[in-house]
């Protein structure tokens, strides 16, 4: 459910060296290259975003950007709206689900127009102003941070439910105050996505400017650029995804190798097909979280610290388009998996967009009534014990 971060803006302030040879001492820049390190001779009336590869990589990105607009604006709208709706569905999973569905909606229809035009129509150039610049930086920012912070908050969530089931679960004030966090959090750390992003004119192609917008961080910052850089890295990817596979790994052990005491009737072999197949589900967004950013993050800690590696190579910026995409497409995979896969919540939607679909739903029970309808049993999985007034 989420589009680039700041890091994206960050890998092309090494671009503008590339259009222009006097970029690295008219802007300041993480990693002062020069022309020359590229070994590509720009003339006048060159440009690079004419080659080959740009269009390839320009094919690429549109198309993953037209997915994120359908999937993630569609998707996420009937979620919201379903969610809002249907008392049923406001369980703590779903209402942490829902940051992120508000997050990745708000991408896909305010960031997302203005990247198409800025990456595919204009081919890298900012004909919308400075404020605009900055807003779409900063919020496609926050979302990431959002996306991450939640998935964050339901492993742990799941874990507390599955593998504590005696302890009691969040209360309605404990659940806001952890939504708030999630979004103070994210916020706060992304406010130098928005102070270091600009707009800088690159150069003049047929009597026609090409304008940069993206982050441009002075060359005497950039020890404070590494450090942000690092602290990023650490805070908001090794240490959510480490936190979640340990989570993970203690919920697999809990449901698939611990042997359940005692007589189990068929509505506790229910439940607990249901919460193995919510952690598959969670399991497989981790999976996916981390094969689309891992590349990523990579590719930036290469660029920002090894720069040599990428220096005189020609198709760096189709290999940076393509780790872009790969990342990029992480939002659509997981509002295909929470809208179409997560419990029932395709059948609330259903339901709502088709009045006259009726499911059989005594024959059908959602984790949550199977969970108070357990004699003896705590109600562990997904109840509604967060409802929104």
């Amino acid at each position: 459910m989420r589009v680039m971060d700041e890091n994206a803006t960050n890998a092309s302030t090494t671009l503008q060296s590339t259009f222009d040879p006097q970029g690295a001492h008219t802007a300041s820049f993480p990693f002062n290259f020069s022309y020359g390190d590229y070994d590509m001779p720009l003339g006048e009336d060159e440009d690079v975003t004419n080659s080959r590869t740009f269009f390839a990589a320009k094919i690429v990105i549109g198309m993953a950007l037209v997915g994120i607009m359908l999937v993630c604006g569609i998707g996420n709208f009937i979620f919201i709206v379903a969610l809002a709706r249907y008392k049923k569905l406001r369980n703590l999973t779903n209402l942490l689900i829902a940051n992120l569905a508000i997050s990745d909606f708000l991408v896909a229809i305010i960031c997302c127009p203005f990247e198409m035009d800025y990456y595919v129509v204009r081919q890298l150039s900012w004909e919308h102003g400075h404020i605009l610049c900055a807003s779409v930086n900063y919020l496609r920012t926050v979302s990431l941070y959002v996306s991450t912070n939640a998935l964050l908050a339901i492993a742990i969530d799941r874990y507390l439910a599955i593998v504590h089931p005696l302890r009691p679960r969040m209360k309605c004030q404990t659940a806001t105050g952890l939504i708030a966090l999630v979004w103070a959090v994210s916020v706060l750390i992304a406010i130098p996505s928005a102070y270091f992003t600009t707009e800088t004119a690159l150069l003049t192609v047929e009597s026609r400017e090409k304008i940069f917008c993206g982050q441009i961080w002075p060359v005497d910052q950039q020890l404070y650029y590494k450090a942000y850089f690092l602290f990023l890295f650490g805070l908001e990817f090794v240490g959510p995804v480490l936190t979640m596979t340990l989570c993970y790994a203690r919920v697999s052990r809990e449901l698939w190798f611990k042997a359940v005491p005692g007589f189990q009737t068929e509505q506790i072999r229910k439940r607990l097909r249901c919460r193995r197949k919510t952690v598959l589900v969670l399991m497989g967004i981790l999976t996916a979280y981390v094969l689309c950013w891992a590349p990523f993050y990579g590719f930036t800690l290469v660029r920002d610290f090894f720069p040599a590696v990428f220096v005189r190579e020609k198709h760096y910026l189709t290999a940076f388009y393509m780790v872009e995409c790969i990342a990029m497409s992480n939002s659509m995979i997981n509002t295909l998996c929470f809208v179409s896969v997560k419990n029932s919540t395709i059948r609330y939607c259903k339901k709502m967009l088709l009045p006259r679909w009726r499911a059989s739903y005594s024959g059908n029970k959602s984790s949550a009534d199977l969970d108070l309808k357990t004699t003896g049993i705590l109600a562990t999985e997904e109840v509604d014990c967060v409802r929104l007034k």
